[in-house]
């Protein structure tokens, strides 16, 4: 198989918008901070609280919780700007809502980046995929047209946004960009730690060991990436 290229880095502003919490720091937190470290600015938009994540807990105390974590891990990544949708966990529905909240969050934030997750039916490897990661990418890369378009969800308060160059899609089973984290691979651990409840949750799976898990994923991705650990990322060019 080919090499991964270098995904571009001649931007200044991203926006990172997943369905729940933990889904950047799979994999794409290390990117985000090696970005941040360069001076780059990235803001978070998470598309629910994550209230249906953890089996052991009901929603009413997942989600204060679990929006505590992600404040956490973007924090670790040099993120201080994260944001909260409220759309419900584990039922978000692709649809006019949802394309209108995110068109408006890049509207706000005029990212030259848009950072998102899987959309595919299945992860690399062939794990089927769930359900809001499918519809939340997918709702992502429409709305980035959307916000360029003044008459899609017009507001008179805020002008279209067409300066989305790229989407970046993490864990994509159709990847041919990556990201060197030689520098950052530390902080994407520590970012992913910082959801200790959730990983609790998860019982003694692989995922529930982000040293471990994020480890082999960097070195199988450096096996493409000139052995240097990386975070792979499906380019769209908008």
């Amino acid at each position: 198989m080919a090499d991964y290229l270098p995904l571009p880095e001649d931007w200044d502003r991203a926006l990172a918008v997943v369905a729940h919490p933990d889904d950047l720091e799979y994999g794409a937190a290390g990117a985000v901070a090696r970005w941040t470290r360069q001076g780059k600015s990235v803001a978070y938009l998470l598309v629910t609280r994550g209230e249906a994540g953890i089996d052991g807990l009901p929603p009413h105390e997942a989600g204060p919780l679990r929006v505590r974590e992600q404040l956490a891990g973007a924090a670790v990544v040099g993120v201080s700007a994260v944001e909260f949708l409220d759309h419900p966990d584990g039922t978000v529905e692709y649809g006019l809502p949802l394309r209108r909240d995110i068109a408006a969050a890049i509207r706000r934030h005029r990212p030259e980046l848009v950072i998102t997750g899987n959309h595919h039916p299945t992860f690399p490897g062939g794990a089927l995929n769930t359900a809001d990661h499918r519809v939340v990418g997918q709702a992502v890369v429409d709305a980035v047209r959307d916000a360029a378009n003044r008459w899609v969800f017009p507001d008179p308060d805020v002008e279209p946004w067409g300066g989305v160059r790229h989407v970046a899609v993490s864990a994509s089973p159709h990847a041919w960009h990556a990201v060197d984290l030689t520098d950052t691979f530390h902080l994407g651990v520590a970012s992913l730690r910082a959801h200790a409840a959730y990983l609790a949750g998860l019982g003694d799976g692989d995922m529930a060991d982000p040293e471990a898990f994020l480890r082999r994923e960097a070195e199988e991705a450096g096996k493409r990436f000139g052995g240097r650990p990386a975070a792979t990322f499906e380019l769209l060019v908008m």
